[in-house]
């Protein structure tokens, strides 16, 4: 009979290293573990038969079953470390040899790479950015101008005026009232007001007017202005550094024009072209076959704008002009919509 339990130990313990060494998961070696260790098992099934043994019998069995249970015991734990170990790999396996994940990165609006080339332009030829408030008093935003109190521009269709009080009532009529800015002008009386000349700035910065917004005209803006006073400042100074400027933004040879208009901060006043950068002033649809395309307005500064900062009349000259940041961004990327650039579209950002 002893020689049967033996027999029969040793066949549990082959069929038990055969299925934990076939076992794929945890789940299956819990199994494997309750069939052969259980309190139901075979193996403690053989070993309640100990009872009916000699002394000496169950010495030998009990030893040989005791070693079979524990090496069984080892090898269940050593399984359960391999397949807790694989499981950990699969979770950190690389495929070297799969593509790579393309981080998604953001990069600076289009309005604001166009900023950064202009300043770059103009600091290159000498000249400094300035900056002030978009909050503006209606001094700097059209007294120191030379803007008249009758001027359209100041009426609320054309401008956002700050409602403010003092002491929980409204100003009387008379008082400072405070406008968001419609253009950046108000930056150079500043500018001037706090530095003697020689003076080379441009002000780029965000503007504000009350107008229905279209394909060409938004509430808020961007703009640039460019201003150069000393001794001796001509028109031909203004034409040269313009037509530098515009011929390396656009990337290409640029005439010049200038057509007689009217500002009230600039005598003389004029209109100002470059030649057509699609068919380089031959005539075109973007051009409507005229050759030229229109920024915006110049000229020599207004000796009143001198006097309003303390510069005396007839002892300075310069010139100045104001350009729509983002109607430069239509031309030279061939934008047809002016709104696409504040719309929040990551299609129309992206390409830029």
């Amino acid at each position: 009979m002893a020689k049967n339990i033996k027999e029969s130990i040793k066949k549990i313990q082959s069929e038990a290293e055969n299925t934990i060494k076939e076992v794929k998961n945890l789940d299956s070696l819990e199994k494997a573990r309750v069939r052969f260790l259980g309190r139901k098992s075979e193996l403690i099934g053989i070993l309640k038969q100990l009872k009916d043994l000699t002394e000496e019998e169950k010495k030998k069995i009990g030893t040989v079953a005791n070693r079979v249970k524990q090496e069984m015991f080892e090898l269940i734990k050593e399984k359960g470390a391999q397949i807790e170990q694989k499981k950990n790999l699969e979770k950190e396996w690389i495929d070297v040899t799969a593509p790579g994940w393309k981080k998604r990165r953001g990069h600076r609006h289009i309005v604001a790479q166009v900023q950064k080339e202009i300043e770059n332009i103009f600091t290159s030829m000498g000249f400094e950015v300035a900056d002030g408030p978009e909050v503006e008093t209606e001094y700097y935003n059209f007294d120191a101008l030379n803007i008249p109190r009758e001027h359209p521009a100041r009426d609320l269709w054309d401008t956002f005026w700050v409602k403010e009080k003092v002491k929980g009532k409204r100003k009387k009529d008379g008082a400072r009232r405070f406008a968001m800015r419609p253009h950046t002008s108000p930056v150079q009386i500043r500018h001037m007001e706090n530095n003697k000349p020689p003076i080379r700035i441009i002000v780029p910065g965000r503007c504000y007017r009350n107008e229905a917004t279209d394909a060409n005209h938004e509430h808020t803006f961007y703009q640039f202005e460019a201003l150069v006073v000393d001794k001796n400042i001509s028109i031909a100074n203004f034409k040269d550094i313009a037509q530098k400027f515009f011929s390396q933004f656009f990337g290409q040879d640029l005439k010049i024009r200038l057509r007689p208009s009217y500002f009230p901060f600039t005598e003389p006043s004029f209109e100002f072209d470059i030649s057509c950068t699609v068919c380089g002033g031959k005539g075109c649809k973007s051009c409507k076959d005229s050759g030229w395309l229109e920024l915006g307005g110049c000229g020599m500064v207004n000796q009143r704008l001198f006097e309003a900062v303390g510069y005396g009349r007839d002892q300075w000259q310069g010139f100045a002009w104001g350009f729509g940041l983002e109607r430069l961004a239509m031309m030279k990327y061939k934008i047809d919509d002016i709104r696409l650039f504040m719309s929040g579209d990551l299609r129309f950002i992206k390409q830029f």
